[in-house]
């Protein structure tokens, strides 16, 4: 008798048995599903709720320190712009007021160079009056002159451009004049007093 597994080529015998072994493997499945169904005791109903507001409550609990890391992050941004912000506008006011300090400096010569007299008065007080309006201007803006004559010198604040001989050993170290006013904006120093030191 013609056997019919004999007929059939060595593909078609592997394909059948490939396709037995995966419907075994599906039926496995199946019962170790029904047997792992059996072996889990069910969940009562107050179970199943008590998850439930489990699962509820550590999702409350994520979302709220996402929303705290995301307010924290918002505010430090604020923060951060604002600061930007009064930097800019400082260092803005620095270039306009950097630039005045010579018309300043004009002024303060004019009055030593002017000498009130009965001619020359109305003269004084208007230049006089149009410095003070302007130093008022400035230093609304920060701009603050520094008192240089009698104190030690500093490096830091100062730019010696002569000595002289000290009076005494308690002079000595301390500026004596100031040829050029130096000036801070708010507590930077914008410009170097230029004076002279007693040694």
């Amino acid at each position: 008798m013609f056997n019919i597994f004999t007929a059939m080529s060595d593909k078609e015998k592997n394909q059948t048995a490939q396709e037995n072994s995966e419907e075994k493997n599906k039926a496995d499945m199946i019962e170790k599903d029904k047997k792992k169904h059996k072996t889990e005791p069910k969940k009562t109903e107050k179970e199943k709720f008590e998850d439930k507001i489990n699962d509820l409550g550590n999702k409350l609990a994520e979302t709220n320190d996402k929303y705290l890391r995301l307010y924290s992050e918002f505010d430090n941004y604020r923060k951060r712009t604002a600061k930007e912000r009064i930097e800019l506008s400082k260092n803005a006011a620095e270039d306009m007021i950097v630039n005045l300090l010579p018309v300043l400096d004009d002024f303060d010569r004019a009055l030593k160079a002017i000498e009130p007299t009965e001619q020359t008065q109305a003269l004084y007080d208007g230049v006089s009056l149009i410095y003070n309006k302007m130093q008022n201007i400035l230093n609304q803006k920060g701009l603050k002159a520094m008192e240089s004559i009698g104190n030690n010198f500093d490096s830091e604040l100062h730019e010696a451009i002569a000595q002289m001989p000290a009076q005494d050993e308690a002079a000595k170290g301390k500026i004596f004049d100031e040829v050029v006013k130096g000036y801070y904006l708010y507590d930077k120093v914008i410009r170097h007093a230029k004076v002279v030191v007693a040694n």
